[in-house]
This record gives structure tokens, sequence and C-alpha cells, in this order.
């Protein structure tokens, strides 16, 4: 389960692994502050100031909570509004929009969720605790990412995306549980009501100002009718998220709030200023703007409280011996350690094995075997479920031991996988062979598809190194002529050419009319010019359906074919344009016509 919402890599920069490191430190720094709190000789005082009670008036309307319930019931609503957001935006432009690249996560989830049920009802069917089984399904993905920047591969891209996409199918079918599964009782006025106000929430996008607050006044709204209807009011953060717009910027609004900045530039004052910001602001939907403002809170303030809340275990003998013989406790160890990491291993193998769905270069057996025993570590959602599911305290408690230790293990797991697999180093060093190989059905490539000599750049369009290599690449054609096919990847190194990922995806954008070439050149020709207005101006000119192009743009196939290519250099460590493959080899040394034409003729006795 989404415990900490993150945007899957939009380049090929590795993951922050500090901005990873930090989240998961707090929440694990107050797990134990809560077990030392609620171990201490003051322990009393744990569970006496959790059930203080707040008390909420609006007018004539009083709603009383404890300050735990305040916590799970209102605060953890915007951990899940922030959740839905990301839901929403994997299902319009992520990952789950590639049917071939989302099949492996998708079905590895499903695993994920069903096995780990399954290994915690042959426990305790039978038993009172046997409707727990919602606890062993979810992942939580602060924890997880945290684990994985600690212990996981040097260069994870393509693992930490599985991961994610993973957690968001996670995320669809444990809030779903939690609203068919764990509701008691159902008012239906009240739940019509909510309903009314979730349309309400999806109309007011048509509204031309104003939609910050009319979302904040329909969200209380809604949340006090799911409160009032019996459903968790928690799910009323995720039915909002799911209706906030989400689209990548249009370059047409990108212009404008270029436009209207240049003026400001000229003419500084409060006028322009707040016509500047309000069109910049408006050109990014409002889903990147509610996750981007939302996220620091839910990762800095309401789950490090939720854990403070809801972590704090008794220790003691009596209660370690309960859980050691408890057949919830044993069902929920067993559930996240072995049923996690068996069904979604399981899946990702047997989908492997029949060639179906697309795994990547970098996405190996043996890393997935790593990220499914580290998708064991469940809190959030885990710790959630233990209070919806579960009434007696003392069995609370039980479950909670057994959650902390059944994350433990999987964290332990994990590691030791990752330590085993990344030891076993192939034959050839890392970044040496080419990780994907030429496919002419995906690839740019220049010259006779089925050439016997391949030259391969991972290039950026925004490297100047790269635009000098154009005329070497261009002699190197002429002397081998059909003997040569030339295939460009693209590297855009984001964090020193802020541009380059643009420029990639716009240059996909014109291939998919047949252009990729002459607006790959124009791209090179003009390397100061790649603003967005720059990038329309360069397909206009080329005479191309600008609404096609701009459609293309804004679609995650171009985007994902951009991210495809850096992945790949990602995965063999590439951190230089432009970087050569004669061949499958990699090439080093000088690029200058005479080395290359060099390397060319020797592959061709090196070749199998």
């Amino acid at each position: 389960m989404l415990a900490r919402p993150h945007r899957i890599a939009s380049t090929a920069a590795p993951a922050n692994g500090a901005g990873e490191k930090r989240p998961a430190a707090l929440l694990l720094l107050a797990t134990i502050l809560a077990v030392l709190w609620a171990n201490a000789p003051f322990a009393a005082s744990y569970n006496e100031f959790w059930e203080t009670t707040v008390e909420v008036r609006a007018g004539s309307m009083i709603l009383e909570l404890t300050a735990r319930e305040l916590i799970n019931d209102a605060l953890m609503a915007v951990f899940f509004f922030v959740v839905g957001l990301e839901v929403r935006r994997e299902f319009a432009l992520g990952e789950l929009t590639n049917r071939s690249r989302a099949v492996v996560p998708v079905v590895a989830a499903a695993a994920g969720i069903a096995v780990p049920a399954a290994v915690f009802l042959l426990f305790t069917a039978g038993t009172p605790s046997a409707g727990a089984w919602g606890v062993v399904i979810s992942t939580d993905t602060a924890f997880l990412l945290g684990a994985l920047a600690i212990t996981g591969p040097r260069v994870p891209g393509r693992l930490r995306i599985f991961l994610l996409t993973l957690a968001v199918v996670d995320d669809v079918a444990a809030l779903s549980i939690i609203a068919l599964v764990y509701t008691d009782h159902l008012e239906v006025v009240p739940l019509l009501l909510a309903f009314a106000g979730l349309a309400a929430v999806g109309l007011t996008r048509y509204l031309p100002y104003g939609r910050g607050a009319v979302y904040a006044v329909l969200a209380v709204l809604v949340w006090l009718a799911f409160y009032a209807s019996g459903v968790h009011p928690t799910l009323a953060g995720v039915g909002i998220a799911l209706l906030v717009p989400v689209f990548p910027p249009a370059r047409r609004d990108v212009e404008r709030a270029l436009e209207v900045t240049r003026i400001f530039r000229q003419s500084p004052n409060s006028g322009y200023a707040r016509a500047a910001v309000n069109s910049v602001r408006e050109s990014i939907s409002i889903n990147d703007r509610l996750h981007s403002a939302y996220t620091p809170y839910v990762d800095y303030l309401i789950l490090p409280l939720f854990a403070l809340a809801n972590a704090g275990v008794k220790l003691d003998g009596a209660t370690l011996d309960r859980a050691l013989h408890s057949p919830l406790a044993w069902g929920i160890v067993c559930g996240l350690v072995l049923g996690k990491f068996t069904g979604i291993f399981g899946a990702a193998a047997m989908l492997r094995r029949l060639r179906i769905g697309e795994f990547g270069p970098g996405l190996t057996l043996g890393r997935i075997a790593g990220g499914a025993a580290l998708s064991g570590i469940g809190f959030t959602i885990a710790l959630f479920i233990i209070g919806l599911a579960i009434d007696d305290p003392a069995v609370q408690n039980e479950a909670r031991v057994a959650v902390l230790a059944g994350s433990l293990l999987a964290f332990a797991a994990g590691t030791i996988i990752f330590r085993i697999v990344e030891r076993r180093r192939p034959a050839v060093p890392l970044g040496e062979v080419l990780a994907r190989p030429v496919d002419p059905s995906r690839d740019h490539i220049v010259g006779p598809p089925d050439a016997p000599l391949t030259l391969v750049e991972y290039g950026d369009y925004e490297c100047p190194f790269c635009s000098r290599a154009t005329g070497t690449i261009l002699e190197v054609r002429e002397h081998f002529g059909s003997e040569l096919r030339y295939v460009w990847r693209h590297l855009p190194l984001s964090r020193v050419h802020p541009h380059a990922f643009a420029a990639a995806e716009a240059a996909e954008a014109a291939g998919r009319q047949g252009h990729f070439r002459d607006y790959s050149a124009h791209l090179f020709e003009h390397q100061d010019d790649l603003l967005p207005e720059d990038l329309l101006a360069v397909a206009e000119s080329l005479g191309l359906d600008m609404d096609r192009f701009e459609a293309d743009l804004r679609s995650a196939k171009v985007s994902n074919r951009v991210l495809d290519d850096a992945l790949d250099a990602e995965s063999m460590d590439l951190h230089g344009t432009p970087t050569f493959f004669v061949g499958h080899r990699r090439h080093h040394g000088p690029y200058d016509t005479a080395t290359l034409i060099r390397a060319l003729e020797a592959s061709r006795t090196s070749a199998p």
C-alpha cells in the first residue's frame, strides 16, 4: 500500500536516496517512540492520551472523536486523498496506460494480495480472527522505498517503477476491501448525500474561478456524510481524489504563462505578478498541484502521528507469549513474509516463463525476488485494518506485535536476497554490453535494418558534444553505406540539461508523423532554442498536424518511450553523452570518424 505516495520517475536521473530515506526514518522513529511509550513506567498514559476526547462543533452539530480517531478518521483521509491522486494519475498518464508494461506488476500485485490472504486463512480459518485477513494484503511503501534505497541495487530504476506500479494496484485493492469488507453498517440517506457531494466535486472543474475554496468546502461535507453513513470516512479522500482532473501541461498554456511572465519582467507590478502566478499555476493540473502541496504533510506529519498513535504495542512477557502461540500472529507473520514473496515473485516468474508482459533490462527475477521480499513490510494500512477488524485490545496487541515482527523479517529477507543477487557479478562488467538489442520495430534506425554493422548512440539534444558528433556520424555512414545501420537512443541528462527531456519527447511526437530525423536535426542545429514555443515552432515549420503533435506530446506513450531509453541507460550505468556501442559492445575512447570506422571494421571479426 502506498504509505508514501511517489511520482514515478520521469527522467533518467536516479531516485534521490536521501529523499526516500527521510520519511521512512521519521516513520520508524515515531514507531520506536510509540513502542517505548507503551512500555515505559508511565505506559498507562499512552492509551489515556490517545483516548482523550476531542469535541468539534459546527453550529448545532457536535462531533466527538478521540485523539486517535481524529488521526485515523480525519487526518488519514488526507493520506488517502494523496494516495487517490496518485492512483488517478497512474491510470490516466502513468505506467498503467501501457498494457504490456502494466501486466507484470498488475498480475504480481493481484497474486501478492491473494496469496498472503490465503496463507493467513490457513492459520486462522474457523477462529474469530479470520476476518482480519485484510491485515496482510498491503505493503507500506514508505518503508519499502526506504529499504530499497538502503539495501537494494545501485541502479534500481526499473525495479523501483515495478514496485511503485504494483503499489498502485495494491492501493486500489486495499481501498476497495476497506470499503466493502470493513464497513459494519450503512445509513442510506447520508450515503446518498456523500455521492451527491462527490458529483459536485466532479463538476467543480468547470468553474472558471474559486475552485480551491469549493473543493475544500465539498471535501468537508463529503467527509461528514461518509462518517454519518457508516462507511469509513477516510474513503472520502479517495473518492474526491479520483474526481480531481489530471492532465499533462498543454503547450499553449505553457506558452501563455511564458508570455505573461515576459510582460511582468518588462513592467513589474502587482497586477502582472498575480497574472503570471495564476497563469503558471493554471498550466499545471489540479492533481499535480494538490499532490505537491499535500505530500510533505503526509510524509512528515500525518504518517508519523499515525504511527505514534497506533504502533504502541505492549511488549511484556505475557503479550509475547500469547503472540507466540496465536494463530492470528502466525498468520500475519507468514502472510507478510512468505505470502507476499511467494505471490509477487511466483507471478512474475510465471509471466516471464510464458513470455507475457514487458520486463525491460535491469528488471531481473533476482531483483524482483528482493523487491517481493521487501513488499512484506506491512505497517500503515496493516495497523489501520487491525483497528477496523479486531475489537479486543489484547488481540489487537498480538496483531501489532506480528506486524512489527513480520516487517522486520521481510526487511531481513530482502536484504539477504539483494546481497546474494548483486554479489553474483556478470561475466561482462555492467555497461559493456548493450542492454536492449536493436529492434527495428522500435528503434530509430538509419540504414538497412538488417545491415551487418551496427552503431548505437545514446544522446541528448541539449548536449553540445552530441551536436558536434552529428557530422562524425554522417561521415561514418557515408563510408560504410548500406553496410551500416545507425541507431539513436535517448539519454536526456536532465540535471544539467533542463530542456533535454522535453526535446526528446517532441522528437518522438514528430516521429509519430514520420519526421523524427528532420526534427532531430533541427534540434541539434538550434540547441539554444528548446523552449516550449520553440518546439512547437519547429513542428509547424515541418508541416506537422499540430493538433496531433500536441496530443502526442501529452501522451503517456511518448513520455514512456523516452523513459524506456533512459532506464536502459541507467541499467548500464551510463552517465555521459554521447555514449556509443559498436555492435553490442560499448565503445571507449575518442569518437572521431577514423576511430569509429576502425572500431566498426574490427567488429566484423569479433561479431558472434
